[in-house]
């Protein structure tokens, strides 16, 4: 049975250690955390379970897919809650606007904050679909050769893929509200609106369509079925045992060494961690690790968050399971957050409310909420975060105050935050980039890492930032494609 190594049990090494072992591919999962999860490993306090990593998910297929894989039903292990409306919008002066999959209750939303646009806006649905139809999501991901890449061409031109999403969107309607709205989904994997390709509008075809969901008992739930699932197949999992030391013969791996001493020689070995951690640190000193990271770190990296996990006494029904909640200023936030690096008076804040969805993350009468601001990464804001955190978070509980709770600190049962570097201690991320590389035009085509490394014939990396991108299910699929990857290298 061949020995193969996944680093990192976020939920791209989870999924794919999970196919490598249905695949009958020994499989040894490391986690460097004491719990499953990477990103989404979440956590319990004082009666309370709050996320760390994603407020929802979609393509509930891709999910059941990996499961059938491993000979089981998703259905006898998580429980996925549908999520409505799938996204609310709230601007500063009250206004707001709900996403939701009906076309019969969408269009009267759209009609009611840009009554002129309804036209574009069907005009904006026909090309979504278009695109959708052109599935370069999974085309591109497997597509490793410059024959598919050259395929590709003639449909990326006729999509105008070379425009940016807020670019494309403004071309169909004329409403900046509304175009904030068509063009936000990339926020949530890292991507700045007016710089991704246009072909992400197709995130609002495929959100409309199969729907968000939310698993029962959080994500930390989700990524506990998956490591049982794991281990239920025969894997072997390590928590708490940091990977200190990727050891070379040649041009492959031959070995994994661990902060333990725990020593493991394998056939193959794939990186499902921090890219940057994994050439710079755990390659430090070998061929190609240095060379790598030094790429690398010239590439634009996405920003990070400061997040402020909370719960409160009583229950809010008319808060949505998500809000974005837009500033005053839109593009030029953007451009502070993503070129400049500053740290503006306003915001933007994603808020999180997984209680209204699933209940049992808090006790009777009270509420769980996760509010998280997207501000520069390390390199490009190299503050105290320290100093600076407790007076952000003051200033982000105090904005969801003012809009939708107004005794909100009478109301604060717990509160907890989580900075940029906070996230680059905990998971070694590059920076503290929550998404990775930042989602460029170049690279959401073709240009981002692939699953399998050119100069180590036997070593493979899954996860955002990873082809094809950024999101839960452009990881699952960078995945399924290292599993496929691997299992015809070692004949599983």
């Amino acid at each position: 049975m061949s020995r193969v190594c996944v680093i990192g049990a976020g939920l791209g090494g989870l999924a794919l250690a999970i196919r490598l072992q249905a695949r009958g591919i020994a499989c040894t999962l490391i986690e460097a955390q004491d719990r499953p999860g990477g990103w989404a490993r979440g956590f319990e306090a004082e009666g309370f379970t709050f996320d760390t990593g994603p407020a929802a998910l979609g393509e509930p297929a891709l999910w059941r897919e990996l499961w059938s894989d491993a000979g089981r039903e998703l259905g006898d292990d998580v429980e996925l809650l549908p999520i409505a409306p799938l996204c609310r919008f709230h601007w500063p002066d009250g206004a707001q606007f709900d996403l939701v999959a009906d076309d019969a209750a969408l269009l009267p939303e759209i009609a009611r904050i840009a009554p002129g646009d309804l036209a574009g806006y069907e005009d904006f649905a026909s090309y979504t679909a278009e695109v959708q139809a052109e599935g370069f999501r999974h085309r591109l991901a497997a597509g490793a050769g410059w024959r598919p890449m050259a395929a590709a061409i003639p449909g990326l031109l006729r999509l105008q893929a070379f425009r940016s999403l807020h670019g494309r969107v403004s071309g169909f309607v004329r409403s900046e509200r509304l175009r904030q709205v068509l063009a936000s989904s990339p926020l949530v994997t890292g991507g700045n609106p007016f710089t991704v390709s246009a072909i992400a509008a197709a995130a609002h075809r495929r959100e409309r369509e199969v729907g968000l969901w939310y698993p029962r008992g959080g994500f930390s739930a989700l990524t506990r079925a998956m490591a049982e699932l794991f281990e239920a197949l025969g894997g072997e999992l390590r928590l708490g045992d940091a990977v200190r030391r990727i050891h070379l013969l040649g041009n492959r791996v031959s070995a994994v060494e661990c902060a333990s001493g725990w020593h493991q020689r394998v056939e193959a070995l794939a990186i499902a961690a921090d890219l940057m951690h994994a050439y710079r640190d755990l390659l430090d000193g070998q061929a190609p690790g240095p060379a790598v990271a030094q790429g690398l770190a010239r590439r634009r990296w996405s920003p990070s968050v400061f997040t402020v996990h909370f719960a409160l006494a009583g229950s809010w029904p008319g808060l949505a399971h998500r809000t974005l909640m837009f500033g005053p200023r839109f593009k030029a936030l953007l451009d502070d957050i993503f070129g400049f690096g500053v740290l503006p008076r306003d915001a933007m804040i994603w808020l999180s409310h997984p209680s209204v969805t699933d209940p049992s993350l808090a006790p009777p009468g009270k509420s769980v909420f996760q509010a998280v601001m997207p501000v520069a990464h390390l390199g490009h804001l190299p503050i105290d975060w320290a100093a600076v955190g407790p007076r952000i978070a003051a200033r982000i509980l105090d904005e969801i105050g003012r809009r939708f709770i107004p005794d909100i600190h009478d109301r604060i049962l717990f509160c907890r935050s989580a900075t940029p570097r906070d996230h680059a201690a905990t998971l070694n991320l590059w920076q503290g980039s929550a998404y990775g590389l930042e989602p460029l035009p170049a690279a959401a085509l073709w240009l981002q890492p692939a699953t399998r490394d050119a100069r180590l014939g036997n070593l493979f990396r899954v996860g955002a930032g990873i082809r094809p991108g950024a999101g839960i299910a452009a990881v699952l699929t960078s995945a399924s494609l290292a599993a496929r990857q691997l299992g015809s290298e070692l004949g599983g």
